[in-house]
C-alpha cells in the first residue's frame, strides 16, 4: 500500500489514533462540534493552475474532517510579497502558510501575541504532528523558545542543489564535475558545444538566478549568511571568499553560460528553460529533477537530469545543502477561537497521516493513479483534477526521508537512484547554522542592508560596477554600527542556543 515499507506499522498506529480523534472518541482533540467548520487557508502552489473550490480532493478532505476548506492559492512567484501584505493588513486567514517564520514581521507579531502558541502539552493530542522529528520542532522555534506554527515538515536530505544533464555529459564525453573550475568548464561546454545536437548555439550552462547560484555560501563552506569561525559566527558578507564567489558569478555572466536577464527572471522561467532543453543545469530538490526530465523525454527518451551528490568548495570541503526539516510554517491567528484551533489541528493532524497525505498527494486509486511494484503512476484525471504534491501537498505533508526522492509517475529505477543519492549526500550535508537566530537590529535594518548588497552584487556581476565597489561596501559594513550590532546580537542568540537556554 505504501512506498516506504519502514513506516507502515508506525503510520497505521498513528492513523488509528487520528481516526479516533476525528470521530469524537478521544480526549480534547475529539471534543469538536458535529457541524461543518469553515476554515480559511492561504498557501502557495507550484502547479500550472491551483485546485478550485470544487476540487474533488479538497471536497473529500472536507468530508473526512468535517470541514469546509476555503483555500486562497497564491503563486510561488510572489508568495513572499503577498505574505507581508496579508500580515500587515491584519486580515489573516484561519491557517496561513509563511515561508520564513523568522521574517522580522512574523517574529514581531508572534512577540505581540498575534498567533496561537503550540505548546508540547497541546500538541500531545495530535499524534501525527507531535511525531515530527524533534529537530523540526526545535528548528522552527522563535527566539523565545516557543513554537507559533505547524512546521510544513520536509526531509533534512534531498534538498535543493544542482541537477545536471547526465545525457549531455555523456554526449560530450565529460565526467561529473566536482570542483568549481570543473563546474565552469562543464557550463561552458553545455553552452558552446551544441549538447542538444540541433546545430545552434541556443543552450545555457545554468538556469538560475542569483538567489539559486548557491555559490557564495559554498565558497565559504557554509550555508546561509553565517559561518562558524573560532567559536563565533562570522557574516559571509565580510569574508574574502564571498568576493571570490562574486567574481566567479561574474565569470559565468561574462562567459554567457547564464541568461543575460538572470536577475529579473522568475523561478518558474528557469524551470521552463530546463524543461525546454535550453539549460544543462538547474537548481531544485532531488525529486523535482523529474519534472523537466519527464517533459524532455516526450521528445528525447534519453534525457536525464541527474541530482549532484556534492561539490567541492574552494576550501576543499565536499558539501551539499541540508534542509532545516521544514519548508515554512502554518500560523493560526489568535482571533481563532480555542474550539476552532483544535479543529484546525485535527485537520492538519489528519493531513499528516498516511491516509491524509496519500489522498492529498495522489488522490483516489485507479482514478488519479495506478500502482505497480510500489510505484504510483498519475493518470490523466490527476492532471485534470490537479492532484499533486505541488498543490495540496503544499498544505498536507508527513515526515518521510525519501519525500524529496519520489514524485508520482517517476519510473522505479529513477526513484531507486534518487534514494541512493539522498543516502550518498548524508556525509556531506551542511546546514544553516544561522537558522532561527534573532537580532532586533536585523529586524529593523537587515532587509535594507540585504537589498543594498543584492543590488550591488548584480551590478558587479553584470559589469556595471567594478569589484572595487564591493570592496568599498565591505569596508563600510565593517564599520557600520547597525551591521556590527546584527553580528553581536546573532552571536548572543547563538551562545544562548548552544547553552540550551
Amino acid at each position: 500500500m505504501i512506498l516506504r515499507k519502514h513506516g507502515i506499522v508506525k503510520s497505521a498506529t498513528i492513523l488509528t489514533a487520528a481516526a479516533i480523534a476525528l470521530t469524537g472518541c478521544g480526549g480534547d482533540a475529539g471534543k469538536t462540534s458535529q457541524k461543518t467548520t469553515e476554515i480559511s487557508i492561504m498557501t502557495n502552489f507550484s502547479t500550472p493552475e491551483p485546485p478550485g473550490a470544487d476540487n474533488v480532493i479538497v471536497q473529500e478532505i472536507g468530508k473526512r474532517t468535517n470541514t469546509k476548506l476555503n483555500i486562497q492559492w497564491v503563486s510561488s512567484n510572489n508568495y513572499a510579497e503577498k505574505t507581508k501584505v496579508t500580515l500587515a493588513s491584519g486580515d489573516i486567514p484561519d491557517l496561513m502558510f509563511v515561508l520564513d517564520p523568522f521574517d522580522p514581521l512574523v517574529m514581531q507579531m508572534a512577540k505581540e501575541g498575534a498567533f496561537w502558541e503550540l505548546t508540547p502539552e497541546l500538541m500531545k493530542a495530535y499524534p501525527n504532528l507531535s511525531a515530527y522529528p524533534t529537530a523540526v520542532w526545535e528548528n522552527s522555534k522563535m527566539q523565545d523558545g516557543k513554537n507559533y506554527g505547524i512546521p510544513a515538515v520536509r526531509p533534512m536530505g534531498g534538498w535543493s542543489f544542482i541537477n545536471i544533464r547526465k545525457d549531455w555529459l555523456d554526449k560530450l564525453g565529460m565526467k561529473m564535475p566536482e570542483t568549481m573550475d570543473e563546474l565552469l568548464e562543464t557550463m561552458k561546454a553545455f553552452t558552446y558545444k551544441d549538447p542538444d545536437g540541433n546545430g545552434k548555439q541556443d543552450t545555457f550552462g545554468l538556469a538560475g538566478n542569483q538567489g539559486s547560484f548557491l555559490f557564495e555560501p559554498l565558497f565559504n563552506s557554509t550555508q546561509g549568511k553565517w559561518k562558524l569561525k573560532d567559536g563565533k559566527l562570522a557574516h559571509i558578507y565580510l569574508e574574502p571568499q564571498t568576493r571570490d564567489a562574486i567574481l566567479y558569478e561574474k565569470k559565468l555572466y561574462d562567459e554567457k553560460v547564464i541568461p543575460e536577464d538572470f536577475a529579473v527572471l522568475k523561478l518558474s522561467q528557469f524551470e521552463d528553460m530546463a524543461k525546454s532543453n535550453k539549460a544543462g543545469m538547474w537548481v531544485d530538490t532531488v525529486e523535482a529533477s523529474w519534472r523537466p526530465t519527464e517533459e524532455l523525454r516526450k521528445t528525447n527518451p534519453t534525457a536525464d537530469l541527474l541530482p549532484m551528490t556534492y561539490l567541492v568548495s574552494p576550501e576543499g570541503k565536499k558539501m551539499a545543502y541540508q534542509w532545516r526539516g521544514f519548508n515554512g510554517i502554518f500560523l493560526i491567528p489568535k482571533k481563532v477561537s480555542e474550539e476552532k484551533l483544535k479543529t484546525i489541528l485535527q485537520l492538519m493532524d489528519y493531513g499528516s497521516s498516511q491516509e491524509g497525505t496519500d489522498l492529498a498527494w495522489y488522490g483516489f486509486k485507479d482514478v488519479h493513479y495506478t500502482e505497480k511494484d510500489g510505484i504510483k503512476l498519475a493518470t490523466e484525471q490527476a492532471k485534470k483534477d490537479i492532484v499533486s504534491q505541488s498543490a495540496l501537498g503544499k498544505i498536507f505533508s508527513r515526515d518521510e526521508k525519501y519525500l524529496w526522492a519520489y514524485r508520482t509517475g517517476m519510473p522505479a529505477d529513477v526513484f531507486e537512484r534518487n534514494k541512493k543519492i539522498v543516502d550518498a549526500r548524508e556525509p556531506y550535508l551542511v546546514g544553516d547554522i544561522g537558522n532561527g537566530l534573532f537580532s532586533e537590529t536585523a529586524s529593523k535594518f537587515g532587509a535594507e542592508i540585504d537589498k543594498k548588497v543584492d543590488d550591488l552584487r548584480v551590478k558587479v556581476i553584470m559589469g556595471k560596477e567594478p569589484i572595487s565597489a564591493w570592496d568599498d561596501l565591505v569596508q563600510n559594513l565593517s564599520k557600520d554600527q547597525n551591521f556590527q550590532a546584527i553580528i553581536k546580537e546573532v552571536n548572543d542568540s547563538y551562545q544562548k542556543r548552544i547553552a540550551g537556554k
